[in-house]
Order: C-alpha cells, then sequence, then structure tokens
C-alpha cells in the first residue's frame, strides 16, 4: 500500500488509480474545489503526504499550480502527454495500469527553495529552446525525468524546482539523442 493520499481530478481517475496501486485516491472534481478540500490536502499531507497526480492538460496543469501553491511540500506524479490520450480525451483514467504505476513510484517533491541550477542558456546549448525540434526534444525529455512537459519557460521553471541534478538531464538528452539514430 503506498502511504501518500493520491489526488487526482475526477471520478473516472479514481477507478483507474484504484485499479493500478493500492492507495486512498482523493478527486478535486475539477478546478472548482474550494478552501475545505485545500484544508483536507493540508492536513493529509502533514499526516501522510499526497501525490498530486493530474490530467497532462491545461486545466490539469493549472489544478496542480494551484495546489502546489498551497500545499508545501507534496509530491508530482506526471504522465506523458501521449500515454494519457484516447481519441481526442487527454486524461489519467486513459492511461494504463503499468504506466500510472511507473507514474506514481516516480513522484518527485517539489523543494520550497527552488535553486536557479538551470538557465535559458542551458535549454538552448542543450537543443530544449530556440530550435525547430526543441518542442518535440523538451516533450521526451520531460517524459523520461517525469516532470511534467511545458513551454520552455515551464519546463526550465520543473528542472528547477524538483532540482534535477545536470548528470540526469545529460543521460535524458542522451538517451533522446540515442533513440533517434536506432
Amino acid at each position: 500500500m503506498i502511504k501518500e493520499v493520491i489526488v487526482v481530478e475526477g471520478k473516472d481517475d479514481i477507478a483507474k488509480v484504484k485499479a493500478a496501486v493500492d492507495a486512498k485516491v482523493v478527486a478535486t472534481s475539477g478546478f472548482g474545489y474550494g478552501k475545505r478540500l485545500i484544508k483536507e490536502l493540508r492536513d493529509l499531507n502533514k499526516k501522510c503526504g499526497i501525490i498530486i497526480f493530474t490530467d497532462p492538460d491545461y486545466m490539469g496543469n493549472k489544478i496542480r499550480a494551484d495546489l502546489d501553491k498551497n500545499i508545501k511540500g507534496a509530491k508530482h506524479a506526471f504522465l506523458p502527454r501521449n500515454k494519457a490520450l484516447k481519441k481526442d480525451n487527454v486524461g489519467v483514467e486513459n492511461a494504463s495500469i503499468e504506466d500510472i504505476k511507473i507514474a506514481i513510484s516516480r513522484a518527485r517533491p517539489v523543494y520550497e527553495k527552488s535553486e536557479e541550477i538551470y538557465t535559458n542558456i542551458d535549454l538552448i546549448k542543450y537543443g530544449l529552446s530556440a530550435k525547430d525540434d526543441s518542442k518535440e526534444k523538451r516533450q521526451k525529455v520531460a517524459a523520461i525525468l517525469d516532470i511534467g512537459f511545458g513551454n520552455s519557460k515551464q519546463f526550465l521553471n520543473n528542472l528547477n524546482k524538483f532540482k534535477i541534478k545536470r548528470e540526469e538531464l545529460e543521460k535524458a538528452l542522451k538517451a533522446v539523442e540515442d533513440a533517434k539514430t536506432l
């Protein structure tokens, strides 16, 4: 059993996550939650920890950011968008059991004191910004690192707030390059 409570967006997400792992799962019911749920999640986070596991879409990112702002010390689990897609629907409920298990097992905490480990210059140097294939490369690297996908600014923020080590980033970049040559 996973000790942390997993926070998802809806009822279908609860069912899918419970099919994948033995854990308590709570839904935000979209972005309409209020102070009461925030207080409940704060209490749960102090008691046993929480893992924020929202959909890899605009609204999921918005919910994740709001929860992260209001609940310090929570872990974050991410699914790459292509693993949560069913036709035009993006959501945790569309992911395979195995992908959900992997994402939850790789949940990372956000460090309260974010350090500037990386800058925009690093993103350009690594080809993660300012090139024609940068978006695709960021998406692949983010999936390997399990830090969520976003534009250059969001990607940079995630690298820093999850304190991704340079060796870890370079290993992910190498894996992406090696996959291109196969």
